[in-house]
């Protein structure tokens, strides 16, 4: 069969099977993404039937779905909620990095991986998945709730501190001098520290060059001033994640308005392409011998990311629903940890398999806790509380919840409470 006959078919096959996956998992009440990884499992090397021409396709199509899953994200809000964000979320960061990063590093010395092995899976076990996490929300409907700033501010302060953490990884699995890897860092620092200053500072002007009456002027000046600055941005040793996400908070008013109602279908099916890439690329047989040592490090980091969520919530006066579903939803691994996993396996070729398993299992663990964890801990509390409703009545919305304390723009315009379905979205604001 010809090479292009061969990649139209392949590809027309997994997207009216992503199609078909979706609806089904629509049918039973959960979120695509699992059943997305277990198909490119199926299908990638060493599964049922290998995809071989539409491979180099959907690799690229992953790509842009993690930029594009973030960059719609981002468009929910203005840089100046980002920098409130941060300069309140700052000691979440911390405690994020003590509570998560730990167990892997402990995890690489005993099993004898040394140094280098140790920070190699420190940052695998460390970095929830903006990807996964931005695409739960909005199966959820989320990204109205007063949590999700919350959730926002973690995972920025995590994609940002990537700037920092990858081009020291890269330093020492090069064995390269003080110098050399001093330098990669203050390159990667300087490229987050221009764009940020970009989009604080020049916002409105920004928005007002993009801006364009014709939708189909609008989606490719949007669409080709992300995919060049996530670009840049990985050049630099910086996430091209990051990138996106920047260009997204420095869009504004009906800039954001219009970007987000036309990008919207593309970042569902690319979105999609990149959770069914990321189970083409592992190989099955990888899997079981490293399972069990997996699965225990996948357990206890659930439970260290569920307390940095609920902790970071609390400190913001959120609620115990949503103090409950920060931490739940937090705990996805992905993009990121493959990322790690990738530098250090020439070094260490023990962590590729145990990375893997791990993010598989926290990938399709990581949307069952963001729905499941609020209920079972109001039921939990019920009980101990007495109750005999289950968590009914016990789960009321508490007066944190009921009486948030400044509210944020897009808490204003998506309501502040704690219901699970938010208002319709209207105008980002400044």
């Amino acid at each position: 069969m010809h090479d292009t006959t061969a990649l139209l078919v392949e590809l027309g096959a997994v997207i009216l099977g992503l199609g078909l996956v979706g609806r089904v998992a629509g049918r039973i009440g959960l979120s695509p993404i699992p059943l997305y990884l277990l198909a490119g499992l199926a299908f990638g090397h060493g599964g049922l039937i290998p995809l071989d021409a539409s491979e180099e396709f959907t690799m690229v199509g992953a790509e842009i779905g993690v930029i594009l899953l973030l960059l719609l994200l981002g468009l929910e809000y203005s840089a100046s909620e980002l920098v409130t964000s941060l300069k309140t979320q700052y000691p979440s960061g911390a405690v994020d990095f003590v509570l998560n990063a730990t167990p892997g590093a402990v995890a690489a010395l005993i099993l004898g991986w040394g140094p280098v092995g140790a920070v190699a899976l420190a940052g695998v076990t460390w970095i929830s998945s903006s990807g996964v996490i931005a695409k739960v929300m909005t199966d959820l409907g989320r990204l109205g709730n007063r949590e999700t700033p919350v959730i926002l501010g973690v995972l920025v302060m995590e994609d940002l501190a990537m700037a920092i953490y990858l081009p020291l990884l890269t330093a020492m699995l090069a064995g390269v001098s003080l110098a050399g890897g001093s330098l990669a860092l203050v390159i990667a620092l300087g490229a987050v520290g221009l764009v940020l200053y970009l989009a604080l500072r020049h916002g409105r002007l920004i928005s007002r060059a993009v801006s364009s009456d014709n939708p189909e002027m609008l989606l490719l000046v949007v669409l080709g001033l992300t995919v060049l600055v996530a670009g840049v941005a990985q050049q630099l040793q910086v996430s091209a994640a990051v990138g996106a996400f920047l260009v997204g908070i420095a869009l504004s008013g009906e800039v954001a308005e219009g970007a987000r109602k036309l990008l919207t279908p593309l970042r569902d099916l690319f979105a999609a392409v990149f959770f069914v890439f990321f189970g083409l690329s592992t190989n099955p047989a990888d899997i079981p011998p490293v399972l069990l040592p997996a699965a225990l490090l996948a357990i206890i980091t659930t439970f260290t990311k569920i307390g940095t969520g609920y902790y970071a919530a609390r400190r913001a006066g959120v609620g115990s629903r949503g103090r409950w579903r920060a931490g739940g939803t937090l705990v996805a691994r992905g993009e990121f940890s493959i990322v790690i996993a990738g530098l250090a396996v020439a070094t260490e070729p023990r962590i590729g398999p145990i990375a893997t398993a791990y993010v598989l299992i926290l990938v399709i663990v990581g949307p069952l806790t963001a729905r499941w964890t609020q209920p079972i801990a109001a039921k939990i509390e019920a009980r101990r509380g007495g109750g005999g409703d289950g968590g009914g009545q016990s789960a009321s919305v508490s007066s944190a919840e009921a009486e948030p304390v400044a509210k944020s723009a897009p808490e204003r315009r998506l309501g502040s409470h704690d219901d699970l379905t938010p208002e319709p979205a209207g105008e980002k604001h400044e």
